[in-house]
């Protein structure tokens, strides 16, 4: 497995570059040797750390887990550790192809507690919504999407005439979401 560790507002230093190889390289029994981790980790103006994974899988198939905490990197490793260890469990059957074959082996997670082990149940759709979709431009779609309250807003472009996703991030500011063709 290939490491990347990027860091922003932060130094790496050789201790943590350390620590982030030992909690990773117990992950390459779920991989495939040539599947590149990254790690890339932020330090926020307010002390906190975010830690965010990425592995892609290839197939479109892209892994991702994003943790945070105040002031405590390697408690944020930890857990972004555990939320990618979650999703490789909970897409085994669908990436078993990509999967090493010895990779399921060992039957106690590495990263998951005991209470965060429960099976989590296979999601269905339990309500299905129809709503007209109206041309409008972006400002047009923030404002809308404020005035109801939402954490996201389908519409359609009036500049591009296509449909686009506006969404609200976990800092607090948005993002559009565009098709492409």
């Amino acid at each position: 497995m290939k490491l990347t560790i990027n860091a922003r507002n932060m130094v790496v230093t050789p201790g943590i570059t350390k620590r982030i190889e030992k909690k990773t390289d117990t992950m390459s029994r779920y991989l495939l040797p040539d599947t590149e981790m990254q790690i890339k980790m932020t330090k926020e103006k307010n002390d906190r750390r975010v830690v965010e994974i990425t592995v892609p899988m290839g197939n479109n198939v892209i892994l991702r887990s994003e943790s945070s905490a105040d002031d405590n990197l390697f408690l944020a490793i930890d857990q972004a550790l555990a939320k990618m260890e979650r999703q490789i469990h909970r897409h085994r059957t669908k990436l078993s192809k990509r999967l090493r074959e010895d990779a399921f082996t060992d039957t106690v997670p590495e990263y998951i507690e005991e209470e965060q082990a429960v099976e989590e149940g296979e999601r269905k759709v339990v309500k299905h919504k129809t709503f007209p979709v109206r041309p409008m431009s972006v400002e047009d779609a923030v404002l809308q999407m404020e005035l109801l309250g939402h954490s996201f807003f389908v519409f359609v472009n009036s500049d591009t005439d296509r449909t686009n996703v506006l969404y609200l991030r976990q800092d607090g500011d948005l993002g559009l979401m565009e098709p492409e063709a």
